[in-house]
């Protein structure tokens, strides 16, 4: 799972991936479409995922792709709901996926965009476990 070239943008819906960078902003591209387009640094932030931890009772975090791996892995066990459920139907599945999270520190709008973001990712084939990984990088 390589989250490293994704971003998300603030003021852009979705998810993008890196082209370039520039020293005023970003030329993203849509993951979907393939279509790219120039962000500037002066109107958006951009958010690596790579860099994205979520908070832990512990006072430590653990990394996005973490919590996408552990998700994965229990996709067919336990499917992500549905980002329109009750905020406690949220919070419920992601104790699941990572029992040790802060309820306090980590809000239901983070579960949403968590769950969004995976769906997302797994419907474009772009979350590979770590044993497929291993496999292709090996070939």
């Amino acid at each position: 799972m390589n989250l490293e070239k994704l971003v998300a943008v603030s003021g852009m819906s979705g998810l993008y991936r890196m082209a370039a960078n520039r020293s005023n902003g970003l030329i993203i591209e849509d993951i979907k479409s393939g279509k790219r387009s120039f962000a500037s640094a002066r109107k958006h932030q951009f958010t690596p995922l790579e860099s994205i931890a979520i908070y832990t009772d512990d006072g430590d975090s653990v990394e996005l792709k973490k919590v996408f791996q552990s998700m994965l892995d229990q996709i067919t066990d336990n499917p992500p709901v549905v980002n329109q459920a009750d905020s406690e139907a949220l919070h419920n599945y992601f104790a699941d996926i990572l029992p040790t999270y802060d309820r306090v520190k980590v809000h239901t709008g983070d579960i949403k965009k968590v769950i969004k973001w995976f769906n997302f990712l797994h419907q474009e084939g772009l979350l590979a476990s770590s044993a497929e990984e291993e496999e292709t990088s090996e070939s």
